[in-house]
């Protein structure tokens, strides 16, 4: 699975957020290239020319090593998910846009919990019946339409599955709370609030696992592999909320976003610019 941004979608992403405009010519100058060649930047995350990362990176407050390594071409190391055993990824696509959901459960009590739906409830449904699982938890990152398009359906097939949401638009009963802890056999859910590319944000953390199997962290779309959510107006709140609930777990915690390959606290440290 290829990164959810390349390099000119950071840099789009981190001028946006800076409040430079469309024409990017502050831009353009810190990274020694003419206006159309730095379009073409962040257009395709390339140049026909060479660019200065690290003044660009300065002038948009981001991590110049690490944004050069994003142009290098980094991606984490494909990382083997046989530890958590009855954890899967599930990603849809609709007009162009892929998105992640995931999908776990206990392995004696056959119950399941779904972290948002995706566009797509059909392999959802796939899994649920060749595992024999019965669906009781539906726990949602934020309300963005790709996250929650197969909401519906699933909903339909499951009544009496219990919705989890941080959005005020949520019934009293179904919105997550800072100790919220939910049990699912032996796995045990909590809750951490993590708003900026979204007011509703929040991310899971699944703990438990096994002796083998560090903790997961569902975080929708607050960081990505390389990079964060967009959050035009609220970037020092995404950041913040980022190293206060993301990082701030165990290194070796599995990462699982809303787009991209699944990562880990370590790696993002390491290797996202945003940080």
């Amino acid at each position: 699975m290829t990164l959810e941004d390349h390099v000119g979608d950071i840099l789009s992403k981190a001028r946006k957020s800076a409040n430079l405009p469309a024409d990017a010519a502050a831009a353009a100058a810190a990274a020694g290239l003419s206006a159309a060649d730095y379009a073409a930047l962040e257009s395709t995350g390339k140049s026909p020319t060479p660019a200065n990362l690290q003044k660009l990176a300065t002038l948009l407050r981001l991590n110049g090593i690490k944004l050069e390594g994003i142009a290098r071409g980094w991606h984490p190391p494909v990382i083997d998910l046989s530890p958590w055993r009855e954890l899967r990824q599930i990603a849809t696509t609709e007009g162009g846009n892929t998105v992640n959901c995931y999908l776990i459960w206990d392995e004696v009590s056959r119950e399941a919990a779904l972290f948002d739906t995706g566009w797509d409830a059909a392999p959802i449904f796939q899994l649920l019946d060749a595992e024999q699982l019965q669906l009781k938890h539906l726990f949602i990152t934020h309300t963005h339409a790709d996250h929650i398009a197969a909401l519906g359906p699933i909903r339909a097939r499951f009544p009496k599955v219990k919705l989890h949401s941080s959005s005020k638009n949520a019934p009293v009963d179904q919105r997550t709370r800072a100790n919220d802890f939910i049990h699912l056999g032996s796995l045990r859910i909590t809750y951490r609030d993590t708003p900026g590319h979204a007011e509703d944000g929040a991310t899971f953390i699944i703990g438990t696992w096994s002796e083998d199997a560090p903790h997961v962290a569902v975080v929708g779309d607050a960081v990505f592999a390389g990079s964060i959510g967009g959050a035009r107006e609220h970037l020092d709140l995404a950041r913040e909320k980022i190293q206060q609930q993301i990082f701030s777990l165990p290194a070796d915690t599995l990462i699982c976003p809303g787009h991209g390959p699944v990562t880990t606290v370590a790696l993002e440290k390491q290797h996202n610019p945003f940080f």
